[in-house]
C-alpha cells in the first residue's frame, strides 16, 4: 500500500477530523521518507513518532527534522547525548549515560526515543534567525512524506509534530499530492531542501548537536517541558 491508495482529504481540522489517526499515521506508516519542519522538538514529539513507524517494514527509511531553537533543558540534555553518540558511531543501545540521564532511561519515551534512534536514520538540524528581518525564532510548519513509488504528500498548518492521544491541541492541516496538485508539492520540497542545505534567506542552518556545542540554543528548565 502507498500514499495514492489512502483515502486524503484536502484539509483535516480538530473539530470535525482526527488528525492524528486520519492523516500523520497512515501517511507516515506508508512512507520511507519523512520531512518536518517545527518550531521545537522535545522528548515527546520524537518518540510518538513510533506511533506511525512501528508499521514501516523497510527499516532504511529516513527521518529528517528541522526545528527552532528553543529547547527545555531536560529534554535537550537528553537528546544531545543520544544525538552524540551515535554521530560518533558509538550508539549500540546500552550507552553509558550520566546518572541523571540514566535514570530517564526507564521512562518510556526515552525508550521509544532509542528505538526510533536505533531503527530509523534520524537527522536534526536548527534553523536560527540570523536577520534584522527575523528577530524572532524559527516557527515554519511544513511536512512532506514520500513513499517507495516516489508519490509525495506534502502539507502546512498548524499542527504540531507529536502525534499523542493524550493533549492534542486544536490544530489544522492543508494536504497537497503529488498527482494532484504537483506544482504546490515542488515548492514545499523546494523549500525543506534549500532549508535543509543552508539556502534560505534570514535563517541559519546548523546540526544540533554542533549548535548546542556552540551555545547557540535557547533553552530553560521550563518551557516546554510538557510540550
Amino acid at each position: 500500500m502507498g500514499l495514492r491508495d489512502l483515502q486524503l482529504k484536502q484539509e483535516y481540522r480538530s473539530d470535525k477530523d482526527d488528525v492524528v489517526s486520519e492523516f500523520f499515521i497512515p501517511c507516515l506508516s506508508n512512507s520511507i521518507q519523512y520531512d518536518r519542519t517545527i518550531e521545537f522538538i522535545s522528548v515527546k514529539s520524537l518518540s510518538t513518532l513510533t506511533f506511525g513507524l512501528e508499521n514501516i517494514q523497510d527499516h532504511h527509511a529516513k527521518i529528517r527534522l528541522v526545528s527552532g531553537h528553543r529547547f527545555s533543558t531536560s529534554d535537550l540534555n537528553a537528546i544531545i547525548k543520544l544525538f552524540d553518540q551515535r554521530n560518533r558511531g558509538k550508539f549500540n543501545g546500552r550507552i553509558n549515560l550520566d546518572n541523571k540521564i540514566g535514570s530517564m532511561i526507564r521512562d518510556n519515551k526515552i525508550a521509544q526515543l532509542k528505538k526510533i534512534i536505533e531503527e530509523f536514520k534520524v537527522e536534526i538540524k536548527v534553523a536560527i534567525p540570523n536577520s534584522e528581518y527575523v528577530d524572532g525564532v524559527f516557527e515554519e510548519r511544513m511536512g512532506i512524506f514520500r513513499d517507495t513509488n516516489d508519490d509525495i504528500v506534502a502539507f502546512s498548518g498548524t499542527s504540531n509534530v507529536t502525534f499523542d492521544a493524550e493533549n492534542r491541541n486544536f490544530e489544522s492541516v492543508d494536504v497537497f499530492t503529488s498527482w494532484d496538485d504537483k506544482t504546490r508539492v515542488e515548492n514545499k520540497i523546494n523549500n525543506f531542501e534549500n532549508l535543509w542545505t543552508n539556502r534560505t534567506n534570514y535563517v541559519e542552518m546548523y546540526d544540533l548537536t554542533y549548535a548546542e556545542k556552540k551555545n547557540l540554543l535557547k533553552y530553560t528548565t521550563e518551557w516546554a517541558v510538557y510540550k
